[in-house]
């Protein structure tokens, strides 16, 4: 792979090639990008969608909002370290008018917007779509779909939805949010199609990243880019834009970092633990005397906090830079923090997060509240749909599908298609919007 295709500003539909010399310095083509990601719908739904404690009743808990905002901070920080280095490494970039901001813009852009296809509820939103299709009444429309249009519903990816939000084309729009092919390839952590899963332990094969309905537009973008295809058989699988490894370093530091915050803040996570684990990132960097001046615990949590998020930044940006040419060729087979000094005291933080946080009793108790809502929703909206299409509608369909916004009621012959319209419309609700919605399917308008 190289860099100046890698860093593309083509947008779809484009039919001619855009040159960064050429660009508006005062609206650059990568700033761009995050403009309309910030100004769209999908990403205002972020707000009231779950991050750690969901539904959390407290007014300093993250949501995908505020996580995805944070992101793009130190994904912005990290594109331009290392857009810095690469363009001393590589002088004709700057030539051809690219400059270290360049890099910083499409981190920053493609991290604000990796969480944009997340279901409400967190990630058991994706697992309670799978399982409808895998278990649940979903189960029926297997044998009238492909092997890999079952996957895609049974193993519900937010990454693929997510791609398929950004580039997905309806009346009137062509080519979705049209951002630059640059940004849409860092934004793609794991090029491949739902099958084969986990054909290798490389990262990239650990999930997947685009549905059949959107092949086209992802074959079209790594062909832009000049992915290297690492799939040797029919299968679709592509080795990843190296800027896709910050973007998914920038959610790694603060995930793990600042769910960890969080988790002290709410009383769920003793502070002498944020102490114990944190000083292991931060002994080369702490003012003991400023930390212990901190009256606060927040205050105390919050300096520790940004030390350490700093010391992840410097460790991401070496280990880049360290191997450009590995993660260039396809080499480079683990997230850029599993190859740091840091893995195991990060590995630790992460288990008590899991342990005190994601296994506490109301993050577990409103999970499964999640999976009941969304499963409901759903069966009702596929249901209706399907009967609209073979003119079995019921009155009660027509009511729901008076509720159903007309960009997903899809009229199609292809099963798949339509049931995507219904995934694509439960996973963009807000959690609070999924609730009011079961409430009234439920009967309860109160």
């Amino acid at each position: 792979m190289n860099w100046e295709q890698l860093l593309s500003l083509k947008r779809f539909g484009d039919t001619k090639k855009r040159l960064r010399a050429e660009q508006d310095e005062t609206r650059l083509g990568f700033e761009v990008d995050f403009d309309r990601i910030i100004f769209s719908e999908a990403f205002r739904s972020l707000q009231d969608k779950t991050q750690v404690i969901p539904l959390s009743e407290t007014d300093f808990v993250h949501t995908r909002l505020t996580h995805s905002l944070e992101v793009s901070v130190v994904g912005r920080t990290l594109g331009r370290r290392v857009g810095k280095a690469i363009l001393e490494k590589h002088p004709s970039l700057k030539a051809l008018g690219y400059t270290f901001n360049d890099f910083g813009a499409i981190v920053a852009a493609a991290s604000v917007m990796h969480d944009i296809g997340n279901p409400p509820f967190g990630h058991s939103g994706e697992k309670a779509i799978g399982e409808y299709f895998k278990s649940g009444r979903g189960l029926q429309y297997k044998e009238q779909l492909t092997e890999k249009e079952y996957q895609d519903l049974t193993d519900f990816e937010g990454n693929a939805n997510g791609f398929k939000i950004l580039t997905e084309s309806r009346e009137g729009i062509s080519g979705g949010l049209r951002l630059s092919y640059a940004t849409l390839g860092a934004f793609m952590k794991y090029p491949k199609e739902s099958l084969p899963k986990k054909p290798t332990a490389h990262i990239a094969d650990k999930k997947y990243g685009f549905f059949q309905s959107e092949k086209e537009a992802f074959s079209d973008l790594v062909e832009d880019l000049g992915l290297l295809r690492k799939s040797t058989s029919e299968d679709i699988g592509y080795y990843r834009h190296p800027l896709a490894y910050l973007v998914e370093a920038a959610d790694d530091i603060c995930y793990t970092i600042i769910d960890f915050e969080d988790g002290i803040n709410l009383g769920l996570i003793d502070e002498e633990f944020a102490l114990e684990y944190l000083i292991k990132l931060v002994k080369n960097s702490i003012d003991t005397a400023k930390y212990h001046s901190l009256t606060f615990k927040k205050d105390r949590v919050s300096y520790l906090r940004a030390l350490a998020i700093n010391t992840l930044i410097n460790e991401a940006v070496d280990i880049f830079l360290s191997n450009e040419e590995q993660i260039l060729k396809g080499e480079f087979e683990k997230s850029l923090l599993d190859k740091c000094k840091y893995e195991a005291q990060i590995n630790d933080i992460i288990s008590i997060s899991v342990s005190k946080i994601y296994k506490s009793k109301e993050v577990v108790e409103k999970e499964v509240a999640g999976y009941k809502i969304i499963a409901d929703l759903l069966d009702v909206f596929v249901t209706a749909l399907n009967n609209h299409q073979t003119g079995k509608t019921t009155n009660y369909d027509k009511l729901l599908l008076n509720l159903l916004p007309q960009e997903f009621k899809v009229q199609s012959n292809s099963i798949y298609e339509r049931i995507m319209a219904v995934c694509t419309y439960v996973s963009r609700m807000s959690d609070s919007h999924a609730i009011r919605i079961h409430k009234k399917i439920q009967g309860n308008i109160i």
